[in-house]
């Protein structure tokens, strides 16, 4: 059945009319992946239903094993996606695998069992417990809810001996329209069918979006008033804009995908390397996070690894990885981009673990915390394990001596400088190249004395233009705050790349800002030196570099600068590129 629109659906914020009556109807909402797709619009079928008061079971520890044993099928098949599957997908895919498998999840849902619920109700009631703190933590653990509710649903079919619930696959391109889509459904998308993705909630960095990103698929998020629209209704969506045209004119809705499917064309034979138009060189470079997408990642044409994820290797594990386990690991990340003989060494950009929050370590458990994201995460894991931190630079340090490398070492979530010092120490000590992310307000304000203590640094746009707005990244109504586009976050950068300038030290930029050709160019033109994201986004990075000289990426810079809205900083950037 197709969705009605509701009084908070619709606002002169989320649509334009037009006094014309034969106009069509346009809805706005924050643009993620660009291009242009015209297709009739497909809703998701519904999810499976709960279930009704049941009878105590008659033998409890028989219905504690059948659940804990439905919840390890779930998290299984997970796995077996995210290893068949690459960048950001795989990587969400692998969180919500652990979290079928959460202890205190299936504690909760046992204890409900042995106090008389059926493996089923059981399920429900632990996950509306778990829903409501997430919810109350906010933050990237609010971002958990949706998973969340899938693992439930996956768990309920595995129980009941049904199919695995999911989006049904088109036979005919469409435009998917949703509340909002799990990282199990979203990663399973073609791409050839579903031309283009809008949801009625997320933002720009949520994992809907920027799985849509990896897969190439226009994309709008925060579109408020979408549930106005029915199945089948055909709709022009242009991600570019931010714009959702409903009931478009055909001819001209064919002619504007013509054109995106032109450029895309242009773009599809870009194959590197990264360079403007008048000779300035760009690192473009991918985000990884095992040897299977680092493999896939050398199908792209990217110079390197900007942002090797290591934690995946540690979410899942009641223990942690000993040295010859992650020596292996790190190695193979290493030598899918060994060079060929007479070709220069890759970049290979390594972060230490990024845990807690939304990533919880099993063997480092740091209790519950009243905010999680503003917790004990990323670098702040090793202050209460400080051999968890050593053990894993050993066994980086060990991967390249064996590979013949120089990786570049750089720590999660620094906040000062004397972290960026402390952890320079131990990277230098083993030989190898030692960075930070600078993903926190602070530490880009301090940029000048973090730089002084490292040989490089790496923007994560996601989390800085979280925290530098006070914004949810999953919060629908919070949208237009957490635009990488926002000029307070765009002048946090420009703070760093200019450090970077100063001191003659590399500036990358590994978040998903630098999959945006047109803030590539704006990146590039305050001084940012390498841009890492999903491969599939290198492409249109590079080819957008590629037809600009650098004095117009400073232009397009200062312009953006210039204004105080996010909207208007992407329409000067635009206009100073193409001056």
């Amino acid at each position: 059945m197709a969705p009605h629109a509701t009084a908070n659906d619709l606002s002169s914020a989320d649509v334009t009319t037009s006094t014309d009556p034969a106009a069509p109807t346009v809805l706005t909402g924050t643009p993620v992946v660009s291009g242009v797709a015209f297709a009739p619009v497909m809703w998701p079928g519904e999810r499976p239903a709960l279930p009704g008061p049941g009878t105590p079971p008659a033998d409890v520890e028989a219905e504690c094993a059948r659940f804990v044993a439905a919840a390890a099928a779930v998290a299984d098949r997970l796995r077996a996606r995210a290893s068949a599957g690459t960048g950001v997908a795989s990587e969400v895919l692998s969180a919500t695998a652990a979290l079928a498998q959460d202890r205190g999840w299936i504690s909760s849902a046992e204890k409900l069992i042995r106090a008389g619920s059926p493996a089923p109700n059981a399920a429900v009631d632990a996950t509306e417990q778990f829903v409501a703190m997430f919810t109350k933590l906010g933050g990237l653990m609010a971002e958990r809810v949706t998973d969340l509710l899938d693992v439930r649903d996956r768990v309920l079919a595995e129980l009941a001996g049904d199919p695995e619930p999911g989006l049904a696959q088109p036979d005919h391109e469409v435009i998917l329209f949703a509340d909002d889509l799990a990282p199990a459904d979203t990663s399973g998308l073609d791409p050839a069918l579903v031309r283009g993705l809008a949801t009625r909630l997320g933002g720009p960095t949520s994992h809907t979006a920027i799985i849509a990103r990896q897969l190439g698929i226009p994309c709008v998020v925060a579109v408020g008033a979408l549930t106005s629209v029915a199945a089948g209704t055909p709709v022009m969506l242009d991600g570019e804009a931010g714009t959702v045209t409903v009931g478009p004119d055909a001819e001209t809705a064919r002619t504007a995908v013509a054109r995106s499917r032109d450029a895309a064309e242009l773009v599809s034979r870009w194959n590197g390397p990264g360079r403007t138009a008048d000779g300035l060189d760009v690192s473009i470079l991918a985000n990884v996070q095992d040897g299977t997408s680092a493999r896939s990642a050398t199908d792209f044409p990217v110079q390197g690894i900007g942002l090797f994820r290591t934690e995946l290797a540690f979410l899942d594990r009641a223990k942690e990885p000993d040295a010859a386990e992650q020596t292996a690991l790190y190695r193979e990340v290493i030598e899918a981009f060994v060079p060929s003989a007479g070709e220069p060494d890759a970049k290979i950009v390594i972060r230490t673990l990024d845990a807690g929050s939304d990533k919880p370590l099993l063997f480092a458990d740091n209790g519950t915390e009243a905010n999680p994201a503003l917790g004990v995460r990323g670098l702040r894991v090793a202050f209460g394990n400080p051999g968890l931190l050593d053990r894993q630079l050993d066994a980086i340090a060990a991967a390249a001596e064996a590979t013949g490398s120089s990786p570049w070492v750089m720590a999660p979530m620094v906040a000062t400088a004397t972290e960026a010092r402390d952890f320079a120490a131990k990277v230098r000590a083993r030989g190898l190249i030692a960075g930070v992310m600078i993903e926190i307000p602070s530490a880009a304000l301090l940029a000048p004395s973090i730089l002084a203590e490292v040989d490089f640094v790496s923007i994560g746009t996601n989390d800085l233009t979280q925290y530098t707005m006070a914004a949810d990244r999953m919060s629908a109504e919070l949208a237009y705050l957490t635009d990488p586009w926002q000029p307070a976050v765009l002048a946090l950068i420009n703070m760093v790349a200019s450090a970077g300038s100063a001191t003659g030290k590399s500036v990358g930029v590994c978040g998903e800002a630098a999959a945006d050709p047109l803030l590539a160019c704006v990146l590039v033109g305050m001084g940012a030196t390498s841009l890492s994201s999903a491969p599939a986004a290198a492409a249109g990075v590079g080819a957008a570099l590629g037809q600009v000289s650098t004095a117009q990426c400073r232009a397009a810079a200062q312009a953006a600068l210039a204004t105080a809205d996010p909207a208007d900083a992407r329409a000067a950037a635009a206009a100073a590129l193409h001056a």
